[in-house]
């Protein structure tokens, strides 16, 4: 059973509090600053396996990732790097309120009576031990999403003599994600503003009327919210070839263009796909990137000459998808990952734009090759892949931006692999594990932000990642295989979350001029429900290619196929 005991700011003791089961009161005559912890002790293990969910996977970070941000290392501590064998985190980073290790697990919710709830964990003298702080404490350091770290933030409640409150949390007797998962999975009413349909054609119009542009065809990345009426603005004018914009949006476009019949939708899709599909590298590749400054390039590495492969791989399996006239070049990309294909079914993680070897294999990014190679007919080196990927624990290194984090776009990627594979039990524990970053709980925001003015529910947004701790929507890449492994299964959860997903980010589609501060059609890519980026409540200002681009991907799919 978990003990409770004060804490004073600097982590001493308090007596003269009376604790009850779950019950705390204060008896002293004077007025006192503390918190309360409720703390589990459980025996020590070589590895703990620490999950607090959308925050802290296993060790959390590689030792050569070039992001920094918290990371597990047993009996070390290094602050400038953000290392430490004890972390400390407030509960509205976590996607469920709760600290697991095997065998155990420590669940509460967002907000008490002293005030937002902490998690926390450690293993030190020979002690592993999970706790939950009520208030919070961010200790050894604050992550506030940059390399440098803050101090910590420990948060206590005034208590005055006789103050009573009763504490609301549960002990786990197991540490197994999936099972939480399913034990807190309630009812929900649909928050949505608009609905599947109205939101296709927001998000087609603000695609094609904020981002693509036609000299040469692209999907511009970046639209800002704050453009006056001659054209002045913060606009990022590139466009990478998927994954923050490109193919995949471009065929969400097109869709929804031969859906509605709209040429000129159509038209402007198509041409993004030429361009896509006439520009490849010398090595058989896309490019990762264009830029107005200097054409096509590499994606974000600082190795211009570097192409990463999940930017690749997806912009391939949609141009397969897109089929027609496209499907040759998505060819050339996928005979590329299969020749430098290594023994073990490993697939490159990047690529060189010369000649496209590989230039790495570290991290599961090579994975989301399976999807496009299963497409094309590859199939034995796909499964080959799968068996390598499917040994792993952590999938981690999908997006450009986080180096070799674990985020939930790797587990869109593994699942689209495996869902591809028909690899039933995999696929499950991809969703599984990519579920882990999904919010199951509504973050409560001061009305006095835009997010709590609006009355934003954060449940079905997913957290980016423990390196990029804001919520977005790139879970609707994938609601065809969800439902997929839904069905193979019998598995409902699957379906519910992936309703939960479309309905969350059918809130925020500015629906005219003016709405939340956009203009119509668009939608921000970061909803910030934590304190890392920028303060909470607060909405990236904004609209991105991918954040439009995959609702509308989402809703033709939803469409589609009846969800």
């Amino acid at each position: 059973m978990p003990t409770l005991s004060a804490l004073a700011p600097d982590g001493s003791v308090v007596d003269g509090f009376v604790i009850e089961g779950s019950a705390v009161m204060w008896t002293g005559e004077n007025e006192v600053d503390a918190g309360i912890r409720v703390e589990l002790e459980l025996p020590p293990l070589d590895d703990p396996h620490w999950l607090v969910p959308g925050v802290f996977y296993g060790t959390n970070r590689v030792e050569n990732c070039l992001r920094l941000y918290p990371r597990y290392t047993p009996g070390h501590v290094d602050i400038e790097r953000m290392e430490s064998d004890a972390w400390s985190f407030r509960a509205d980073r976590c996607a469920t309120p709760a600290v697991l290790t095997s065998g155990a697990g420590l669940l509460t919710i967002e907000t008490s009576p002293l005030g937002q709830a902490g998690v926390g964990f450690a293993q030190r003298d020979g002690r592993r031990t999970i706790w939950l702080d009520f208030p919070f404490r961010e200790e050894p350091l604050r992550y506030d999403g940059s390399n440098t770290p803050s101090p910590p933030d420990v948060r206590t409640y005034r208590w005055q003599p006789g103050d009573r409150v009763e504490l609301q949390f549960s002990v786990l007797d197991h540490g197994d994600h999936a099972k939480l998962l399913r034990s807190v999975q309630q009812p929900v009413d649909d928050p949505a503003w608009v609905g599947v349909e109205e939101a296709a054609e927001l998000a087609a119009w603000g695609l094609h009327r904020w981002h693509y542009k036609p000299e040469p065809p692209r999907l511009m990345e970046t639209a800002a919210f704050d453009r006056d009426a001659f054209g002045a603005s913060g606009d990022r004018d590139h466009m990478h070839v998927s994954w923050v914009s490109g193919v995949p949006y471009a065929w969400a476009l097109l869709r929804h263009a031969r859906r509605v019949g709209n040429a000129a939708y159509a038209e402007a899709a198509e041409s993004v796909l030429d361009h896509v599909a006439d520009n490849l590298t010398p090595g058989g590749t896309y490019w990762a990137r264009w830029t107005r400054e200097i054409g096509w390039t590499g994606g974000w590495h600082l190795d211009p000459a570097r192409l990463h492969s999940r930017t690749l791989a997806d912009a391939a399996l949609f141009m397969l998808r897109a089929g027609d006239r496209w499907a040759d070049s998505a060819r050339s990309n996928v005979a590329v990952a299969v020749r430098e294909q290594r023994e073990d079914g490993a697939l490159a993680a990047a690529h060189r734009v010369s000649d496209g070897s590989a230039v790495t294999y570290e991290g599961s990014a090579g994975m989301a090759w399976i999807p496009a190679l299963v497409a094309a007919g590859e199939r034995e080196a796909a499964q080959r892949a799968g068996a390598y990927y499917a040994q792993f624990e952590h999938w981690y290194g999908a997006p450009e931006d986080v180096d070799l984090a674990p985020t939930s776009e790797d587990g869109y990627a593994a699942l689209m692999a495996f869902v591809a594979l028909e690899d039933w039990e995999t696929a499950r524990r991809a969703a599984d594990w990519l579920l882990s970053f999904r919010y199951t709980y509504d973050v409560a925001f001061s009305e006095r932000t835009l997010l709590g003015r609006y009355d934003f529910k954060t449940r079905g947004a997913d957290q980016a990642s423990p390196a990029n701790q804001h919520l977005h929507a790139f879970g609707l890449i994938c609601v065809p295989e969800m439902l997929a492994l839904a069905s193979a299964t019998g598995d409902d959860l699957y379906r519910r979350t992936t309703v939960e997903n479309l309905a969350c980010f059918r809130q925020f589609i500015a629906r005219e001029d003016g709405d939340f501060d956009a203009y119509r059609g668009m939608a921000a890519e970061r909803y910030y429900q934590t304190d890392c980026f920028q303060a909470k409540g607060m909405l990236g200002t904004l609209s991105h290619a991918w954040s439009i681009g995959v609702l509308l991907l989402g809703c033709e799919d939803a469409l589609e196929l009846g969800l």
